[in-house]
Formats: structure tokens, sequence, C-alpha cells
């Protein structure tokens, strides 16, 4: 029989050391032949990303040697840094940010690249012995300048390709190297907001010849371009509001592929981010999101397509070469795990799972996804896991807490899928609601501009009203609603907490308080991002003050604690500690836990596990809960 114990304070299998133990992040795959590429990252070796190789044998090594750091921080979000070509690796080391080269069975040696340059999504041409890639050059003052490179793989010279444009991503050449195509975009805008598809031929001294641009724009930006092989271009945009698969060729005439009220593309916070793949044979393999899932499909003639069936829910960046498609795949059984999918005959062999499911899985709650009224008649969307353990059950009428999770971006978006540092809650009696409010990706261009000018109201808005349809459907207690969320979602988080009094606690990681100082103190990336979420800045500081949380702490009456990194150059630290402080001065309940070392999010073992515990154990404190031992 289960026993008898209040929500929030079950015995629970699903420790925080789980989260990290034996656990690692999967991401950037990519086919070489008979070979397998991925990135590793392991938060029980400091965070380190290290490249790890399968052969056809089926075995499976590090690539990268012990102490090296696959990861380039251009954006400061950093993407796919590496490409392997014909058994030969080119990949970015996190420390210097250069570019090294790995012959096969040899150790990485530097290619020579000046200091003060960074690099990501690095292409191959082997016609002209060089790399092509994305370059961000912070050897100046001011803002980096980013721009398309060639970096000659003779002595490591790096010679710009572009210039004049604030953003660039994407790269790629054509099947005979003659062309190439790229993403480009300018401040104040976002690349899906406006992302240009951009295309020139290549001269034969490897400059670029006149370029013309074929796609994309305020309104329809575009995503992840990609040539057929009989030299047309495939590219992703939002022509009907929604980002959908076309062919263009070079005279910029558009075929749309597929035609669906469902998004192909995704914001692209990481440069080098895949949805779909070309086929040698026309087709595409393509992945796109309808009603907080992720599917995949094989796209042939125009308007037609045959769904793969998988047993996922969320599938991440995907590759391919040939009949062989690579990707990450997770469920809410399933953690994360690369699959290779054989697509003459559909098999699917897992390949390496993020970390086996540590508890049975009869510990695990099982997620449903809701959509809710919010203010101003829409409607908004989550994903709600109550809460579950086999061993325990609530007294007779008690009503469990809540606790509800805001993602960052804010554009990102949130799936049904297992997460641990979910379960870790759910199975200790106490409820979540991970939100996609309006702004979130996966909804169509119009539900992902409901934040246009409405950051820190229209999220705050759903937010609440999520919380409090739980609450009004029984499946949450009203008098113990809880709020967290990271950066973008941390700002949220403060935001409900001051202008609502629907929550009883929050925790921010790394959360912006200060808008303004946002807008003045933050990385080339998002430096303009508030022009749109709130308004040009200084011209409405009106509104950034307005919207702040730190400029009204003194109407945030429930306990707050607080996680920073204090190497983040995203949301610098001065964020957290002057909120902190705003709280402490007042004699409110608060707390300020900073990690030195980390960046923008957690990646070191030990620095995840204090803050998941101590986030628990606050709450706990605050709701005046006595935990089962």
């Amino acid at each position: 029989m289960p026993q008898i114990a209040p929500y929030g304070s079950w015995r629970s299998p699903i420790t925080a050391a789980m989260l990290v133990t034996k656990q690692v992040s999967l991401s950037w795959p990519q086919i070489d032949g008979s070979d397998l590429y991925w990135i590793e990252g392991r938060p029980q070796e400091g965070g380190r990303n290290v490249l790890v190789r399968r052969t056809a044998a089926g075995t499976i090594d590090d690539v990268t040697p012990t102490g090296m750091n696959v990861r380039t921080l251009v954006h400061e979000y950093g993407g796919r840094s590496y490409v392997v070509d014909q058994g030969e690796i080119f990949f970015v080391e996190f420390s210097d940010q250069t570019l090294y080269r790995q012959h096969p069975g040899a150790a990485p040696v530097p290619l020579g690249t000046p200091p003060g340059l960074r690099f990501a999504e690095p292409i191959v041409d082997r016609r002209r012995n060089r790399l092509i890639a994305v370059g961000e050059d912070h050897r100046s003052s001011g803002e980096p300048l980013n721009t398309l490179v060639a970096i000659s793989l003779a002595d490591g010279t790096v010679t710009p390709l572009l210039n004049g444009r604030d953003f660039v991503a994407a790269p790629r050449l054509s099947p005979n190297g003659a062309w190439l195509a790229w993403l480009a975009w300018d401040h104040p805008n976002m690349p899906w907001d406006a992302a240009e598809l951009w295309v020139a031929p290549v001269l034969t001294d490897g400059s670029l010849g006149a370029a013309r641009r074929l796609a994309g724009g305020p309104g329809d930006s575009c995503f992840q371009p990609e040539w057929t092989p009989d030299g047309a271009l495939l590219v992703v945009a939002e022509r009907t509001g929604w980002w959908n698969l076309y062919r263009l060729d070079l005279d910029g005439n558009t075929t749309p592929l597929y035609p669906l009220d469902a998004e192909f593309g995704q914001p692209l916070w990481q440069l080098g981010m895949r949805t779909y793949v070309p086929l040698p044979d026309g087709r595409i393999v393509a992945t796109f999101s309808r009603e907080s899932r992720r599917h995949m499909c094989v796209i042939g003639q125009p308007g037609h397509a045959e769904p793969i069936e998988l047993p996922v829910s969320v599938i991440n960046i995907v590759n391919g070469d040939g009949e062989r498609i690579v990707f990450v795949g997770s469920s809410p059984t399933m953690p994360a795990t690369l699959f290779l999918l054989n697509l003459a005959d559909r098999s699917l062999t897992p390949i390496r799972s993020s970390g086996d499911v540590p508890v049975d899985l009869s510990y695990i709650s099982q997620p449903e996804v809701i959509s809710f009224p919010s203010a101003g008649g829409r409607i908004a969307h989550g994903i709600f896991y109550p809460p579950h353990n086999p061993d325990f059950s609530a007294p007779d009428g008690e009503l469990p807490p809540l606790l509800v999770m805001i993602h960052g971006g804010p554009t990102a978006a949130t799936y049904p899928t297992l997460r641990l540092s979910i379960q870790y809650w759910t199975s200790r009696g106490i409820g979540v609601l991970d939100v996609n409010y309006g702004g979130s990706t996966g909804f169509g261009r119009t539900y992902r501009e409901l934040l246009d000018g409405q950051w820190g109201v229209v999220d705050v808005e759903d937010c609440v009203a999520g919380a409090r349809f739980l609450a009004a459907e029984g499946k949450a207690d009203p008098n113990r609603l809880l709020i967290t969320g990271g950066s973008a979602g941390g700002f949220t988080t403060l935001a409900a907490l001051a202008f609502h009094n629907t929550f009883r606690a929050g925790a921010s990681h790394f959360g912006v308080a200060d808008l303004a100082a946002l807008a003045r103190d933050t990385h080339k990336f998002e430096s303009r991002y508030l022009d749109r979420l709130i308004g040009p800045y200084p011209a409405r500081a009106d509104l950034y003050q307005a919207r702040s949380p730190l400029y009204h702490a003194d109407r945030i009456n429930s306990p707050v604690i607080f996680f920073q990194g204090l190497e983040d150059k995203v949301v610098p630290p001065d964020q957290s500690e002057r909120m902190y402080e705003a709280l402490r001065s007042r004699g409110i309940r608060t707390e300020y836990v900073p990690f030195a070392g980390e960046q923008h999010g957690f990646r070191k073992a030990e620095n995840i596990i204090t803050a998941l515990e101590r986030e628990l154990a606050f709450y706990q404190e605050v709701l005046g809960i006595h935990a089962e031992r």
C-alpha cells in the first residue's frame, strides 16, 4: 500500500545527482563515409564537449583528447563547432576559440588562425584547400564583426568573403563548388524576424562575385538553406505565416514543397541547426512541429509526403548521407537518444543514450498537452506533469503544489519528453506546468509575434493563466503555486512575482531584472532584440522601467532564490545581484547562489546538483513541507 504523506514531502528515488551522473548531452551528429560523429556534453568532466565517433564495426571512441573542449562562442550561444570530411576533422577549441585540424589517428594541431577570432559552422572547400565558416572578429573595440570567412588549410590565413552585414549564418557550397549560399540579417532583427537567403558565384580566386537575394526579409524569415544534387536551393521560409519548405532556382522561382500549418524551421539560437536532409534522389527527409510534437516525413513530389512513424515525440538536429539519417530523439519515457535510421527498410538503430532511466518507469509522470484561456481571449499552451510516485499518496482532500516552468528564448518551446529535471519535482508530489506562452515557437508566426512589444505582459499573463487554470480544475493548490525560469524565463518569473499575486515563491536562474541594463550591456547578437520585444531604447525608456522587476521590487512580497553564473556574458551577474539586494534590504526571504566559472546556463555537475537541491529546499521551507526520509 502506498504511504500517506503530504504532497511535496514524498521520498523519491530520483536524485539531483542522477541528472549528471552517467548523463551526457547529445548534439550535432554527422555522417562521414561509414563513420558517425557527434558531440557529447559531459557535466561530470566540467561540462566539456567531446567529439565522439562510431565506426562501421560499431566501436565507439572519443576522438578529441582529454582536456580539449569542442565548443564555439560565436553569438555567445555557439552552435556547430566541427566538421568531418574524408576522415579529417576540423574543430573549434573552447579555450582559445581557434581552429584545429586532426588527421585520422593523429593528435589535433592548430591551423594557425589568429587570436581574437571565433568560428562556427565550418564547411570544407576541397577544391580551394580551405574551410568556409561564420567568423566573428573580437580584435577591435565595440561590437565584433560577423562575416563569412575562408580559412586556408595551408597556413590558417583568414580571408573575409563578405562584409557589410550585422550577422551571417549557414554557408553552403553548391555541389559543383561554383556557388555559395548563406543567410544574413541586420540589427534590430533577430534571425527569426528577417533572415534572408543570398547566393553568389565563387570566382576563380575564391572570392565571391555579385550576390543576390533569393528569399526572406521582414515577415518572411529563412532557415537552413541546402543545395539539391541538381543545383537548386531548398530553404525553409515563412511566406504563409508558418515555416514551410520551398525549392528555388537561381532566378528566384519558388515551389512550395509540402504546405502545412506546421513549423519546419526553428529559431536560430545556435548556428548550424538542421530540421531536414535533402537526399541524392531528390526526395527530402523533413521534420516539423505541430501540436507540441515533432514529426518526420519523406517529401517526394511537391505536395506529397509519406510519414515516418517513430517512437519519439521530440526530434532534434537531423543529418544524413544517402539512405542513412541520424538524429537525436526522445519521448515521455525515453531519454534523448542518438538514432540511425535506414530509409531503405525503415529500421531504427539506437546508437547512444544520453543516460539510462535510473528508476523504474512506474515513477515517471506522464505529460498532458493542454491549452487554456488567457488574457484578451487568446488561448495559450503548455505541458502538464501531474505529481506521481507509486510509493506515496496524499491525504484525502489535499491539493498538490504546482511549479510553473518558464522556458528561455523567449522564442523557445517545450515538448512532452522525459526530463529528469521535471520528474525530480513530480516524484516528490509537486506538479509541473511547462508553459508555451504567447511568443513561443511551434504555433506559427502570429503566435510568436504575440510577444512583440509585449514581453513582460503576454508571457506573464499566460503563465498566471495556466497556473490558475489548473487550480480551477482541481489539479493544483491555488495557495501553493510556484514559478521558476532561466534567462528570459527568469525575467518572466520575476515579472510575475512583481506584477501579480499568484505565486507563493519563485526561482530566477540567470534571469533579467533590469531591461535597460540588458539593452546597454549584453552581447551583439541580442543587443537589439528588445527593440521588438519592448521598444527602441532609450526612446522608450519608460517602458523598460515599467516592465523591469528591479524597479518594482517593492511589490515583490514572495520569497525568491537566485542562481547565477559569474562569467555570464548574456545576462551579467549584476542583474541577479541587484535584485537580490533589493529584496534582502526589505527583509524578503531570499537567497543568492553564485557559481564561479559558469556562463549562461550551468554545465558543471556539482553546480547543476546544487542548484536543484537548493531550489527544492527553498520551496519546502517556504511552504512548510517536511520531507519524508
